[in-house]
């Protein structure tokens, strides 16, 4: 919290930039042809999306890249193995790293969506909405992390992203309803942990309501993330 207080500015600004062009983009281009998904109006239909997107993907890069400068650039991570402190208290200390990153940047763009859209939520809603935020942030630190104690070359933390993350995040229903897909497609597109993560966060803020196959679905995958964690940086550090 200490570093990013001293690019705090730099930091939202380029936060904030990326869904707030998103919103504008698909939210207003398009309320025009798109006038209600499933009963909500189009710009408050992803909104939510756009928020916890905002908040995973702060989550992963300051995991994945904090994890790779210490072990890469500064050998920090070399440091620490020589303190009386174990592997968990390492990957635990980058996953609330990332986690924290990531629900600042989340607020910070709830903020600027409530000042620019008639997006609203209540209150009550919220605690359910935090479920979902919670442990998809972990999920994707965890992930970040992971990233942060193999790979060595920093452009395929780039790749890893562009690649894979990107096409989950967007195929789990940020712009359109998962109706959208074929129906024998739908059982398996709600399996993904992203899918969990952002209809479920959608479903929750807007409508109150707490699927419990999300629900299991983003316990069962923040426990095997942060035990590959564990176990990965474990071998790596060991090596």
């Amino acid at each position: 919290m200490l570093v990013l207080r001293r690019a705090l500015f730099s930091e939202l600004l380029a936060v904030i930039a990326y869904p707030l062009t998103l919103y504008l983009a698909f939210g207003v281009g398009l309320k025009g042809y798109i006038s209600a998904v499933e009963g909500v109006p189009y710009p408050v239909f992803i909104a939510p999306g756009l928020i916890s997107m905002t908040a995973v993907n702060a989550a992963f890069d300051e995991s994945a890249w904090s994890m790779w400068f210490h072990r890469r650039v500064q050998r920090t991570i070399e440091e620490y193995r020589v303190t009386p402190i174990t592997v968990y208290d390492i990957v635990i200390g980058k996953i609330l790293c990332g986690f924290s990153h990531g629900i600042f940047k989340g607020v910070a763009v709830t903020a600027v969506i409530f000042v620019f859209t008639p997006f609203r939520f209540s209150l009550l809603h919220l605690a359910f909405y935090l479920f979902y935020i919670i442990l998809g942030s972990m999920i994707f630190s965890c992930l970040g992390t992971i990233c942060g104690s193999t790979i060595d070359k920093p452009e395929n933390i780039g790749r890893v992203q562009a690649v894979v993350l990107v096409p989950l995040i967007f195929m789990s229903g940020i712009f359109f309803p998962l109706s959208s897909y074929p129906a024998a497609l739908v059982p398996f597109i709600k399996l993904l942990p992203t899918t969990a993560a952002f209809d479920g966060a959608r479903q929750a803020l807007l409508h109150g309501i707490m699927e419990p196959v999300y629900a299991v679905n983003l316990v069962v995958s923040a426990t095997v993330t942060f035990l590959l964690a564990v176990w990965i940086f474990d071998r790596k550090m060991a090596e």
